[in-house]
């Protein structure tokens, strides 16, 4: 069963445990969007300037500003401030804007499908693997039936 947590704003409880996920959410988007507001934090953190920052921990994809990458001994390639020991984030207090929303929801995706695979595969050491890749989809449409 999930562990139940307060947030610490005192605001809904939350059915996941981020200390007990090898950081599904650092690993499984390839593009982490980094916005002029998140570029002043990052800064900030690193005392660095904004330029600086920018060549450092982002990149450009397409016409989005993203972070940069790394590979990860656990699940292939991670956000580049993922420690690969902890599994936690080396720059929470500064971390983006989509970070920091993540899940926006009481539960994690990811969390409950690791513990999914615990209690079906019976084997705490188990751990899917989650990667998420996007391709242009059209669903075809059922035919109707005179039961419809």
């Amino acid at each position: 069963m999930s562990e139940i947590k307060i947030l610490p704003s005192g605001g809904p409880r939350v059915l996941y445990d981020c200390e007990k996920c090898p950081a599904f959410c650092c690993s499984v988007y390839e593009r982490v969007a980094v916005t002029p507001s998140d570029l002043t934090r990052l800064a900030q953190h690193f005392d660095v300037s904004e330029d600086e920052a920018k060549k450092r921990f982002t990149k450009m994809w397409n016409d989005e500003r993203i972070l940069k990458r790394k590979k990860d001994a656990v699940l292939e390639t991670t956000c580049r401030f993922l420690d690969g020991k902890t599994r936690g984030c080396t720059i929470y207090n500064a971390r983006p804007d989509a970070c920091r929303e993540f899940p926006n929801q009481k539960r994690c995706p990811y969390y409950d499908l690791y513990q999914f695979e615990w209690r079906h595969q019976d084997d705490p050491t188990v751990m899917p693997i989650v990667r998420i890749d996007f391709k242009e989809w059209k669903p075809v449409s059922k035919p109707k039936t005179t039961e419809d």
